[in-house]
């Protein structure tokens, strides 16, 4: 796989339209109401018991509120909140394993990956967040691999002196920081103050600690940036050396995310900056020996991620890029999703339907997916292009028993127009995208979306 980032500005405005991240295919905004927990229930029964686990557990309490937010979260200073939706959560657990194992003689495949997100996971308090995963422990069997993959978000403001040391004691292996900016204008118009020095800090103690990848977050188009403010965040960046690194599209939606409304749109950069900011952060991250791996992320040559991509067994989930693309997901908390072989599930993304479910002993989700085989033969195209920029039709062939160039004349037609850019290149063996193309991979994902055309695009952000 090439891993320099063609940079064509014309060919990007002109393709700069919204479109999904493909975290999933079909998408989130294709799952269905659920009247009951029937449906979940047939999923659990299912599913393959040799399937390893993936675990995601959501906690959604933030202290501060970030104006770009469009997260699902509650922010309060209230720590009193957390202890009530722990016992919920710990419910929705033992309810979900107990299925899991009644459906697989008791007995379940070791969990290989655990994420604890949000809000703010470290909302919660240094003995919660030890019992939470003493409780995890005691419910699940967890590896002990080398390349168990066990991370945490963090924000850096909310750490107490000892934490990390904490996490890393209850066997987290991976941390993801949200940094987002270092400019101080820039972080008092997004709310979201945190001095350059507590960044060192803080990534100074994980890599004492032993965690083995460290992500940073950032987020290009926020107010008051431009492409020389934004130059001395990477300067900072590429000096800390994390192993990874995501680069996140702000997408100003104020009439669908309510915290948006305190950031004056006049003080955003402008379509122009904004690429010009994008432009020079691949420039930068490249030259420093970071690989693009696709969809805003950035790795380290000797990174899980970049080595996975490079032997051809990258993986795309509601985790964003991962290695562990083999495991079922099994979603805890509020909105949280869950995939278990061809079904995704979401859950009730209110707090207060999410506890009454659990209360009415059902399970908490609210939404559901079931995969039909049209929507497996395109998630492995969509899934190949996301990971390893090329599909084979040969492999969809042998996979699902057709001629994948025939089955997919359509979505191939749709994609005329980027191979007339110099974007795609379709032969008798497959499709590939090609540099100059890289950064427009899901506006060549689009071509194979049976449902996008069905929906307005301002559900959407947009590609860069």
């Amino acid at each position: 796989m090439n891993h320099t980032v063609s940079w064509d500005p014309l060919l990007i405005q002109r393709y700069n339209r919204p479109g999904p991240r493909y975290t999933s295919y079909p998408t989130a905004v294709e799952f269905l109401p659920l009247e009951n927990d029937t449906l979940e229930r047939e999923a659990y029964a299912r599913r393959d018991p040799q399937r390893p686990l993936s675990l995601y557990l959501h906690i959604p309490f933030c202290r501060h509120v970030c104006y770009y937010c469009g997260c699902n979260k509650i922010v309060t200073k209230d720590m009193s909140r957390a202890a009530p939706y722990l016992d919920y959560l710990k419910a929705e657990i033992r309810r979900k394993h107990a299925l899991l194992a009644s459906a697989n003689n008791g007995r379940l495949a070791p969990v290989e990956q655990l994420h604890l997100g949000g809000g703010t996971p470290t909302f919660l308090s240094d003995e919660q967040l030890q019992d939470l995963v003493t409780f995890l422990r005691e419910t699940f069997e967890f590896s002990d691999a080398e390349d168990a993959d066990y991370s945490i978000e963090i924000d850096p403001r909310e750490l107490r002196p000892g934490t990390l040391t904490l996490l890393r004691q209850l066997g987290f292996n991976r941390l993801s920081y949200g940094v987002q900016d270092l400019q101080p204008d820039v972080q008092q118009a997004v709310n979201r103050l945190q001095p350059e020095a507590m960044i060192r800090s803080v990534m100074s103690e994980a890599r004492a600690l032993g965690f083995r990848s460290i992500n940073i977050d950032l987020i290009y188009g926020l107010p008051h940036q431009t492409r020389d403010s934004f130059d001395q965040t990477l300067d900072t960046m590429i000096e800390l050396n994390p192993d990874r690194l995501s680069v996140f599209n702000y997408a100003h939606l104020p009439e669908r995310f309510k915290p948006q409304r305190r950031i004056n749109a006049d003080d955003l950069p402008s379509a122009q900056e904004k690429l010009t900011i994008l432009g020079h952060c691949i420039q930068r991250l490249t030259a420093a020996g970071y690989h693009y791996i696709g969809m805003d992320h950035f790795a380290r040559p000797n990174d899980e991620l970049a080595l996975a991509q490079a032997n051809g067994s990258l993986h795309r989930n509601f985790q964003g890029y991962t290695t562990h693309g083999d495991c079922d997901l099994l979603g805890f908390g509020v909105s949280s999703i869950s995939q278990i072989g061809d079904y995704y599930l979401q859950n009730q993304v209110r707090m207060d339907d999410y506890c009454a479910a659990l209360d009415n002993q059902q399970l908490p989700s609210s939404k559901c997916c079931q995969v039909t085989r049209d929507d497996q033969i395109r998630r492995r195209v969509i899934s190949e292009l996301l990971c390893h920029l090329r599909v084979d039709f040969s492999t969809i062939d042998a996979e699902f028993n057709i001629n994948s160039h025939d089955y997919l004349l359509s979505s191939l037609q749709r994609l005329e127009p980027m191979v007339n850019d110099g974007l795609v290149s379709i032969s008798a063996d497959g499709v590939s995208i090609r540099d100059k193309g890289q950064l427009l991979v899901r506006n060549a994902c689009m071509a194979f979306d049976e449902y996008i055309y069905q929906h307005e695009q301002q559900r959407f952000s947009k590609a860069i």
